[in-house]
Order: structure tokens, then C-alpha cells, then sequence
């Protein structure tokens, strides 16, 4: 498994362990939402929205110069797109394969999985099954 990947979970979970409750740990989620890039609006294609999730969420994916996949993504609700800011910031800049495969325990590991309402846990369910087809994806992609 990716070094990188395990630094940024390591990361993540340790800066969760700072948030008494739960409701310190939303308004963490929604600071991070905030200081996500918001994509373009002639980006916010039907074909970029992930599909299970009850917010509209759009996921975009690229490889850069090195191979690497980079995500962007956005969300019209504040704690949905604090997820995706998670998310990107997982797995966005490691391999097609690193993200294909990726054993996201910091999910479980700060709670998400337990604290989030039904319908944003199948959400952020949706949202890293999609990232990982885009690693699939661009993993099957002859390298030019």
C-alpha cells in the first residue's frame, strides 16, 4: 500500500483526535469543505455527479505529467462537500493503482462510518467507489 497513503490516513486521524465531540468534528469537516476549490460551473455536468449520493456531488479525475490521478470535486451541502474535501485530499496525487486499491481505515478509525447520517454514509460510499473506478480506469490506460 501506498507510503503516501498511509501518511495522509496517519494525518487525518491524528487531527481528528483534537475534536472532543461530534459536533467539533462536522464543523472541522465543513472548514475543510470550505477551503476545497470549488470547480467551475460549466464543469457541473450531469456526467461528473456521483450517482447514490442524496446531495449533488461532482467528481472530476486527471492524471498529471508524473501518471498520477488528480481529483477535484464539489458539492452543494457544506458537510457533503467536506467529505469530498477528505476524499481529495486522500487520494488525490498517488497512483492509478494506489487508488484503485486503496484501504481507507481512516474512515473508521475518526468515526465517519458510525457518526454519519444513512444517507451520507452511502454517499461517501458512492463517492470512493467512484474514485477507485477512476483509478481502475486510468490504471488500464496505456501510458503515453
Amino acid at each position: 500500500m501506498s507510503d503516501l497513503l498511509q501518511q495522509r490516513q496517519h494525518e487525518i486521524a491524528e487531527e481528528f483526535e483534537f475534536f472532543e465531540d461530534w459536533m467539533e468534528r462536522y464543523e472541522h469537516i465543513i472548514e475543510l469543505g470550505k477551503e476545497l476549490a470549488p470547480i467551475s460551473e460549466d464543469e457541473k455536468l450531469e456526467e461528473h455527479l456521483i450517482r447514490g449520493c442524496q446531495s449533488r456531488v461532482w467528481l472530476l479525475a486527471d492524471k498529471d505529467d508524473a501518471g498520477n490521478v488528480k481529483f477535484r470535486a464539489d458539492s452543494d451541502a457544506i458537510i457533503t462537500k467536506g467529505l469530498a474535501a477528505l476524499m481529495v485530499r486522500v487520494l488525490s496525487g498517488l497512483s492509478p493503482a494506489a487508488v484503485a486499491q486503496a484501504n481507507l481505515w481512516f474512515i473508521e478509525k475518526i468515526g465517519l462510518d458510525a457518526h454519519l447520517s444513512p444517507t451520507r454514509a452511502n454517499g461517501l460510499r458512492s463517492m470512493v467507489q467512484q474514485m477507485k473506478y477512476y483509478g481502475v480506469a486510468f490504471q488500464s490506460q496505456k501510458q503515453v
